[in-house]
């Protein structure tokens, strides 16, 4: 799942570049028209760097370690009943100088799985500043305490650290990545303590490539608010993708109703859906494509409403550079009413998925990336002046509307104008 507070969680994450305004589906939630029943619980993992720079006493006159204790102890008291919560460390037993040693220094100080808020407490309480930075295996191990191959269920890994990972060439963010690519729904979200450049730019990487969030954080609070939210988060209920394949032409594409899909699209690649729309309803489409490997810069994704025969309806697209592992846009169309019974057919819209992603010559094509598409069809505009498809949408009512102004700006201008003279001759 491509994850950006809603690459899928949100499109928001995912969906959270759509500037369109409400555009985020709100009948999402019947997305897989799966009967209800037991769902696994939501699973968070607090991973806490335990390092030896975690004794710099820079957070409201406190050390960095006794901030994060502080938060940890008040997020356990407050975490729902629903959520299995685990912690595990990195750099908190080796102090000494052997690099790999230091490297392997990451432990489950607390299980993954129903709460003792007793024991969880204890277990942070005997936490001392120590070793090294060893972000990237953290994060494998991490990842593997959440992967218990149960389907479903919210995964989400709240990564504590005040540094830059010190076990290089294992870079953090390519880790970030291979777990997005395992497809597990797993979000990482970061904080960090007091950071400086190059940590603040690893760790918002890390985030990015998992759909999570960064935070930078200088004060107790904040910590504690930040964690909080991120564990209530988990708590939220979460919608799961259903796979589907798209076609190369709209003849042979599937027929998509309100709901969350995910599909996988080569370099350069068109992909086709269907949406069967009534006169009255509006289409409310977005779609994020997630670089989950290394991608040449400049690239774009284009998402277009297209009628059967071909005809340009609508276009949502939107271009980057190479600074984030997401790309999203969207567009919105709403069909009128008909008088007419014979017109109040539905009417088919394809739905055209393009990306202008590239890649290096030493990185594999296949698979394809990663996409996720959110339809949602809602309840028309009441009248004709939605900017979407009439209004000042077609520009010459706003010409009409300075025009008139202007004409108006004048007339009293000219008034006033006149007025001064003759107030000036008479004196």
């Amino acid at each position: 799942m491509i994850t950006r507070q809603r690459l899928a969680a949100g499109a928001g994450a995912l969906l959270a570049a759509l500037a369109l305004g409400g555009l985020a589906p709100a009948g999402i939630a019947a997305a897989a028209d799966e009967p209800a029943g037991d769902k696994p619980a939501p699973k968070v993992e607090l991973v806490l760097d335990v390092s030896g720079s975690m004794r710099a006493r820079d957070i409201d006159g406190d050390s960095r370690m006794a901030a994060a204790k502080q938060a940890f102890n008040e997020v356990l008291d407050a975490t729902p009943e629903e959520v299995e919560l685990g912690i595990r460390t990195l750099g908190a037993n080796y102090p000494g100088e052997d690099r790999k040693k230091g490297c392997k220094d990451t432990e489950q100080l607390y299980p993954v799985g129903p709460l003792d808020r007793t024991d969880a407490k204890t277990a942070v309480a005997t936490l001392r500043p120590t070793g090294w930075t060893p972000i990237g295996p953290a994060l494998l191990k991490a990842a593997d305490d959440l992967d218990t191959g149960e389907g479903g269920g919210t995964r989400r890994i709240v990564l504590i650290s005040d540094g830059e990972d010190t076990c290089q060439p294992l870079d953090p963010c390519e880790v970030a990545r291979e777990i997005a690519a395992k497809g597990i729904g797993l979000t990482i979200d970061t904080l960090g303590l007091v950071a400086d450049a190059k940590t603040r730019a690893q760790l918002s990487c890390i985030a990015d490539a998992t759909g999570g969030t960064y935070t930078s954080v200088r004060h107790k609070e904040e910590l504690t608010d930040r964690v909080g939210q991120l564990v209530d988060r988990a708590a939220d209920p979460v919608v799961t993708p259903v796979a589907v394949d798209g076609a190369a032409s709209c003849a042979s594409a599937p027929a998509l109703k309100s709901g969350l899909y995910t599909d996988r699209e080569k370099f350069g690649e068109h992909r086709y859906y269907r949406v069967d729309l009534r006169p009255g309803k509006e289409l409310r489409a977005s779609v994020s494509i997630g670089a989950d490997r290394a991608v040449n810069r400049d690239y774009g994704v284009l998402l277009r409403a297209v009628t059967t025969h071909g005809r340009e309806i609508v276009r949502g697209q939107e271009s980057g550079d190479g600074r984030t592992d997401v790309i999203s846009t969207g567009l919105r169309y709403p069909k009128p009413e008909q008088d007419s019974s014979d017109e109040a057919r539905p009417e088919t819209v394809c739905l055209q998925v393009s990306n202008s992603y590239s890649a290096p010559a030493s990185v594999k094509t296949t698979p394809g990336l990663p996409v996720e598409l959110a339809v949602d069809v809602v309840d028309g505009p009441d009248g004709a002046s939605d900017v979407a498809a009439f209004g000042l949408g077609h520009g010459w009512w706003l010409l009409v509307a300075l025009v008139v102004v202007g004409f108006l700006a004048g007339v009293l201008w000219g008034w006033i104008s006149r007025w001064r003279v003759a107030v000036w001759r008479t004196n």
